[in-house]
Formats: C-alpha cells, structure tokens, sequence
C-alpha cells in the first residue's frame, strides 16, 4: 500500500497542496499532521507508523514534512525500514527501495541538516553582533523600573491585592508576582 505523510506547522497554514500531490503519487491513504516538525510526539505520524505494514511504502512531497533534523529522519526511515517498509520524497525523487535511493536520501538529509545548523550558526552570531552594539533582543519590559517599585510598595505597604495592582497596571497577575 502507499501511504501519504503530509504536515503543515501552524494550524492557519493548509494541507491542500500537499495531500493533491500525494493522492497524485497514488497515496491510497494519506495521514496529516498540523503541528511543528520539531515536536517529535505527532499523533498522525504514529498513527501512520502504526499502521505500516510489510511492502507499504510511505511518499512525501519533502523530506523535510516528516523531520526536522537529521537524527529524526534516520530514526523515522529507519523505523520504517525495520518494518519492511520504504520512504519516497517526491521533491527530491528519493526512494529508499532502491540502493540508489537509500544514498541519495543519506547525502541530501546530511546537506538539509549542515544548511540548518549554519542558520541557527548566523542567528546567533547576529543576536552576539547586536548585543555587542548594545541593542537587547526580546520584548520590551510591562513596567518601568519606577513602576516595579510602585507595585512593590502597593502591595508591600498598602497590602493592596494582586489583582487589583495588575488592573490598575494594565498587566497580568503573574507580572505583577515577578515584579
């Protein structure tokens, strides 16, 4: 049986594209998932890995719609490989039931998973560059510091409630704590 994959990670984004191409493929089931590839608990993807049997081959339209990283990608086709089963990625034209396949699949995973780290590599060198130019990332404070000690006098010296500190500061119960 060919079994579809499709996952999209946010729930405003839509699944449409994804499933016509697998029904395309000749997908005669395909699974769905609407949640971060970075989350390795995905209900539809166990739900598909459960249901995987011997000679079924799982197709994607990406690689990256099943896995995040390299070591999950390996886990996963390996899992599926265990199981008699097989993987095809219809962007990269890689099918690891053939030996071909199973090299081209391990030379792009390497590839996607180095371009990700240098990513995250420039991320953080500009988040450093910007703290050296003192310019802090991050959301601006709720309070000013004249206004954490206001909240701290009200409470401490007027034993005004929680609550009614963050009403009258226009912020959360839980800001107020922190302050």
């Amino acid at each position: 049986m060919i079994i579809g994959y499709a996952r999209v990670s946010t729930e405003d984004q839509h699944l449409d594209a994804q499933e016509d191409a697998l029904r395309a493929a000749g997908c005669e089931r395909v699974f769905a998932d609407r949640i971060s590839g970075s989350i390795r608990s995905r209900p539809e993807l166990d739900r598909l890995l459960d249901h995987l049997r011997e000679g079924d081959v799982i197709v994607v339209t990406k690689y990256d719609r099943l896995a995040r990283s390299l070591r999950d990608l390996l886990e996963i086709v390996e899992t599926v490989k265990a199981r008699g089963a097989g993987f095809r990625s219809l962007a990269e034209d890689i099918d690891t039931t053939t030996p071909a396949g199973r090299l081209i699949f391990h030379v792009f995973a390497s590839i996607a998973q180095f371009e990700r780290e240098r990513i995250s590599e420039r991320t953080r060198e500009g988040l450093e560059a910007a703290k050296r130019r003192g310019r802090v990332g991050g959301r601006p404070p709720a309070l000013t510091d004249a206004q954490r000690r206001e909240v701290r006098r009200m409470r401490d010296d007027e034993g005004r409630a929680l609550a009614d500190i963050a009403a009258l500061f226009k912020v959360s119960t839980r800001t107020v704590r922190r302050a």
